[in-house]
């Protein structure tokens, strides 16, 4: 059904695309779905965080460089597209109170600016459907905040002919949606099967700290266990984020498969309605060449704007 579909995703930094929604995006490369990730920055702020490669000459010199092999690298094993938008990393501010950002940063760029840079990624993809981060960013990075602002701001733009008239033709996306992958179902799932097996749970940590954060409502679940192992190797890709021996792959593939077999996400806004909790990104939407149709087409009304229908309510 995905067959010739377009799917945007777009993230903050490098190997933000393979820690949220990356088995997602393999399945659908794997059905003859284009799918183009954009990252806001270039990471250029983040550090070293595998203690591995801490001191290593030829990644401290020029991070950036070697950030951007990586994501290469990560792009390479989940079949997607790629694009640099362009902004400067905002770092995350540390410290009571925290600093103040970088002037030049991603978090304090125009919205107009930053929208218009997206806008024109968009038209040139024409995607059907795109996914980012929630309000709250998924945490509270600035980057990630900015990210769901730009998103969203260019998601209503990219279809509006008086808006950006220079950034190329428009073109409406259909859907769009938020990843909902750290919630508490999940992890606490996962948490008392490792538990059940006699197996350390890397969870208990972070489930007995755990603060009360935006809940999302999962509207929409793919089913794709069977590219577990893809994400987790485009997740290794970025080996200056993520040691191979940590927390991110304590728990087997195995059991992940049995106990949660998919990943979810929260439908934001949708030009076709949602009746139902969906299995499928593009549901509603027709072949693509109907969807083609749809998203070239003026004066679409919203029919869905986040508030979930009570047929929802009851199997979400």
């Amino acid at each position: 059904m995905s067959r010739g579909m377009r799917l945007m995703a777009v993230h903050a930094h490098p190997d933000d695309e393979s820690s949220k929604g990356s088995a997602t995006t393999a399945k659908y490369v794997d059905e003859g779905c284009r799918v183009r990730v954009v990252s806001c920055t270039g990471g250029e702020r983040g550090d070293i965080l595998n203690e591995k490669l801490k001191g290593r000459p030829e990644i401290e010199r020029d991070l950036v460089a070697y950030r951007r092999r990586e994501m290469r690298a990560a792009q390479q094993v989940l079949g997607c597209e790629h694009t640099w938008l362009g902004f400067v990393d905002s770092g995350l501010p540390e410290g009571d109170p925290p600093p103040p950002l970088p002037e030049d940063c991603f978090a304090l760029e125009d919205l107009d600016v930053t929208t218009e840079a997206l806008v024109r990624v968009v038209r040139e993809f024409r995607p059907h459907v795109m996914t980012t981060y929630d309000e709250k960013g998924g945490y509270p990075h600035p980057d990630h905040i900015m990210c769901h602002r730009v998103a969203m701001s260019a998601f209503r733009a990219a279809g509006d002919p008086d808006r950006y008239p220079d950034a190329g033709e428009p073109w409406q996306p259909l859907k769009l949606y938020y990843n909902s992958g750290h919630r508490l179902e999940r992890l606490t799932a996962i948490h008392e099967a490792m538990i059940a097996a006699g197996l350390e749970s890397p969870y208990t940590e972070w489930l007995a700290n755990w603060k009360p954060r935006r809940r999302g409502r999962v509207t929409t679940q793919i089913e794709c266990a069977d590219y577990f192992a893809t994400r987790d190797r485009a997740l290794l890709a970025h080996a200056t984020q993520v040691d191979p021996d940590g927390f991110w792959f304590r728990v087997p593939i195995r059991l992940q498969q049995q106990v949660w077999p998919h990943e979810d996400f929260e439908a934001a806004l949708s030009y076709v309605p949602i009746h139902e909790v969906e299995h499928d990104l593009f549901a509603g939407l027709g072949s693509a060449e109907q969807a083609d149709a749809l998203a070239r087409t003026g004066g679409l009304t919203l029919e869905y704007d986040g508030r979930l229908p009570e047929d929802l309510q009851e199997t979400a």
